[in-house]
């Protein structure tokens, strides 16, 4: 973001109403501009053809309109899936994923430039955390796909590169724009937040009783898997995230997504499928198998098919909704920050090689 400038496609309408009659403006305008951002996702204010030249010339002194610079996409041969990388202003980059499904398109998008949280199978945290993304840098990974395809969007996943409850305000700010309806207008019921367990956060979440879908990244039954998996449980015992997850249904009346990830020989068992049975109980969740997609950092395996369709079958027969997730552009570095990291690693290797 451009210092000192106002980050325009961050504010609601009532703050952008202020921002126009503060240059002058009649409010009304502030309903054009606010279209032009979030229905006809321009990326430059000499784009908003209704706005009188010198207005224009207003907001590109004191506002920055935030666009996302499309640096790479990867089209899967497999199923179609579009992974996206795209520069930010300031010179990092992030990641998002396009998956084309019979009911919509949905987008993946990240929530921060790299993630601090440290999970031991995703690529996302290697390098640790750069920053949190705006309200518009989220948008936009969203707008410019919708753009660039020319389809409309229907879902939204908050499930890419950081940890959204880790940028709690933004993420409130972007859910509130994304399903404005005077933008495109995404229903909450459409929109799924992952987190890893940031157990105040949740709580935070669930007294907004907004309509989205938590999910969240539980990935072992108990404390002492989950700990060599996961470091944030060793900030929340697995019981306090638990009892979180409870109140979110309580508050919203929106069931749990449990997110599992399977890896060979750590949390893959009978032993443990009983035990995630025995966590879940009588519950009113989901659970989401997900083969782990393996990062040439860490020496995690991924679970053979037998093993998966048999921890299914163990958990169904204990009375728990569960579905393997369908791996979507696996041959395109499709897991969370894959290719975010070898862009990342590539770039080094150019500049070794310059010095």
């Amino acid at each position: 973001m451009i210092k000192d400038k106002i980050d325009i496609k961050s504010l609601d309408l009532s703050e952008l109403k202020k921002l126009v009659e503060s240059i002058g403006e009649k409010p009304f305008r502030a309903k054009q501009i606010y279209e032009w951002m979030h229905q006809k996702l321009v990326t430059d204010f000499d784009e908003m053809t209704n706005l009188s030249k010198n207005t224009r010339e207003k907001l590109h002194q004191i506002c920055v309109l935030t666009a996302l610079k499309q640096i790479d996409v990867k089209i899967s041969k497999i199923d179609g899936t579009r992974k996206y990388l795209f520069a930010l202003n300031d010179g990092n980059v992030i990641e998002s994923v396009l998956m084309k499904y019979k009911h919509g398109n949905s987008v993946c998008i990240s929530s921060q430039v790299g993630c601090r949280m440290g999970c031991r199978f995703c690529a996302s945290t290697l390098d640790g955390l750069e920053r949190n993304l705006t309200p518009a840098e989220m948008l936009d990974q969203i707008y410019r796909i919708q753009k660039e395809t020319g389809e409309r969007v229907s879902n939204v996943v908050v499930m890419g590169s950081g940890e959204p409850l880790d940028n709690f305000q933004n993420l409130l700010k972007f859910i509130e724009l994304i399903t404005n309806e005077d933008g495109l207008q995404i229903s909450q019921r459409n929109i799924t937040v992952s987190t890893c367990g940031i157990v105040p956060n949740i709580y935070q979440l669930a007294d907004k009783k907004l309509q989205i879908t938590l999910a969240l990244s539980l990935h072992a039954p108990n404390d002492k898997v989950r700990k060599t998996l996961m470091p944030i449980a060793n900030a929340y015992p697995l019981s306090d995230v638990m009892k979180a997850c409870d109140y979110y249904f309580e508050q919203t009346g929106r069931r749990m997504t449990f997110e599992y990830s399977l890896v060979s020989g750590v949390n893959d068992n009978e032993q443990e499928a009983k035990a995630l049975s025995g966590l879940i109980g009588n519950r009113n969740c989901h659970i989401n198998l997900i083969p782990v997609n393996p990062i040439k950092e860490r020496d995690f395996v991924q679970s053979d098919r037998e093993n998966i369709v048999n921890f299914k079958k163990l958990l169904e027969k204990n009375g728990i909704n569960v579905t393997i997730r369908r791996e979507m552009g696996r041959d395109i570095d499709g897991a969370c920050g894959q290719l975010r990291k070898r862009y990342l690693d590539q770039k080094g290797d150019e500049q070794r090689a310059g010095m």
